[in-house]
């Protein structure tokens, strides 16, 4: 989940129609940049569910016993810059992306590099189904069933030599399907990337589907990160390369604006964007703003990677 550095590069009627929002949330200044508004999606906007069955998922709620967002909800309310800045345009501007065939090239300092079919890593790996909350560095969130695997599996898999440090994430190029990366304000492709360690947590997976059935392409499809205790704009899309390397990967955020986007991008309440407060959010589907918690309710499971770092600093 992705937000909008600056208001210049911002379309003035998207800037319009959004500020009113903005104003009644109490954070938008005179020089404040677009912070995409949280209202859904109007209804004939929206992801076809009519074919094939259902979405099926056993899960309904969270740990903390919060509900699922719907699949509806889940599948038409998205920042994706690749198609749209506009949220409520990624879902219809998706409808024909091509997820198939697809594949992902895993390589840099491993000992067994290696390009493997998006299909074959269905099925080398159990596809575990997580409940994860995604909090957007906008302000909102969602509860989502996620399918996939542990990152952690593939990279066992690739052998990591003992000099690799990081992994680095690359999205897919293509501009026939982007419409957004015709846009020059990026620097195309989408890049990501963690410490060795943040990938190596069970926490980290892979995602190729969520509430029971394939990813869709306005959610990442077919192949996506989720790093649920950090914001969302981490949890990178339409991946087709993971490298491993020395040196800390220079993200697409960090390199837009260095000064707002770091490298952890750690959920924590207690350090706010430059331009507004990270102390609460809305979840999508509900009026009242919640609480945010420190790394995002998963401080149990990360905390220890951040031991003796000052995350004001780290941020």
């Amino acid at each position: 989940m992705l937000k909008i550095p600056f208001s210049e590069i911002t379309p003035e009627a998207l800037f319009l129609t959004r500020r009113d929002f903005l104003k009644s949330a109490g954070i938008v200044s005179a020089g404040a940049a677009l912070l995409a508004a949280c209202a859904m999606p109007p209804a004939g906007d929206t992801v076809d569910n009519s074919a094939g069955d259902p979405p099926a998922t056993d899960a309904i709620a969270d740990e903390f016993g919060d509900p699922l967002n719907t699949y509806e909800e889940i599948t038409n309310y998205n920042n994706y810059y690749e198609f749209t800045t506009d949220k409520e345009g990624v879902a219809p501007l998706s409808r024909n992306f091509q997820t198939s065939p697809w594949s992902v090239a895993v390589g840099g300092l491993v000992a067994n590099p290696r390009t493997y079919d998006i299909d074959e890593l269905k099925t080398l790996f159990d596809q575990e189904e997580r409940v994860y909350r995604l909090r957007c560095v906008e302000g909102w969130s969602m509860v989502i069933p996620w399918l996939g695997f542990p990152l952690a599996k593939l990279l066992a898999l690739a052998e990591p030599k003992s000099e690799a440090k990081f992994v680095r994430f690359t999205a897919l190029l293509d501009k026939s399907q982007f419409p957004g990366q015709k846009v020059s304000w990026y620097d195309w492709p989408y890049v990501e990337g963690l410490r060795m360690d943040e990938a190596m947590n069970d926490l980290t997976i892979l995602a190729t589907g969520m509430y029971g059935r394939d990813l869709v392409p306005p959610n990442g499809a077919p192949f996506r990160l989720v790093v649920p205790w950090k914001y969302g704009f981490k949890s990178i899309k339409a991946i087709v390369k993971i490298d491993l390397v020395t040196e800390m990967p220079v993200s697409l955020w960090m390199r837009a604006a260095p000064s707002e986007y770091g490298f952890y991008s750690n959920v924590n309440p207690d350090v706010p964007h430059p331009r507004w407060s990270q102390s609460s959010e809305r979840r999508i589907g509900e009026l009242q703003r919640r609480p945010s918690l420190k790394f995002n309710g998963y401080e149990a499971e990360v905390g220890q990677l951040y031991a003796g770092m000052d995350l004001q600093v780290n941020y």
